[in-house]
């Protein structure tokens, strides 16, 4: 962490009181995304706030200079995936990395029928505080209405529940 701060950018942004920008950069279509300790920035004139623990994945894609942050969703609700095209994503990229992977409290894949399952996922404020949000993700042709998924998933879920000792 200390080495983003010390390169913290000039890139100006409308954060939170309390946060400070670690790292950002400018889209080439000339949006700011930054992020802080506690949440990832979007934004030029309006500022869109994301929480670390919201984010499900970020990926580069090298080749094309693109970054894809898709959201945590819900069933059945179309997913929210931005991307940005990028020249110099700078330090952003590994913050992304970081604080993503330290919201992640446990996460853990059950089997249902074959490799085919559901994961399930903790997830908190990278700072380790607050309540810890439980998010379920099921493998492609695993159909959450069906009563033996969510069986299982409520087993899982409360197996996951009782090991970081809810």
């Amino acid at each position: 962490m200390r080495s983003l701060r010390k390169n913290a950018p000039a890139i100006a942004i409308a954060v939170a009181a309390g946060e400070r920008v670690l790292a950002s950069c400018e889209s080439v279509d000339g949006i700011v995304l930054a992020g802080t300790r506690d949440a990832f920035y979007v934004g030029s004139e309006s500022v869109q706030r994301v929480p670390w623990e919201r984010v499900e994945a970020a990926d580069w894609d090298r080749d094309d200079s693109v970054f894809r942050l898709s959201l945590v969703g819900e069933w059945g609700a179309e997913k929210v995936i931005h991307s940005f095209g990028l020249t110099e994503p700078g330090r952003l990229l590994e913050l992304v990395r970081e604080r993503v992977t330290a919201s992640i409290v446990l996460q853990r894949h059950v089997s249902l029928a074959g490799r085919r399952g559901v994961r399930v996922i903790g997830r908190r404020p990278p700072r380790g505080t607050g309540e810890i949000d439980w998010f379920f993700e099921y493998d492609e042709g695993v159909d959450p209405a069906d009563a033996a998924v969510r069986e299982a998933s409520v087993s899982a879920l409360a197996a996951a529940r009782a090991d970081v000792g809810l």
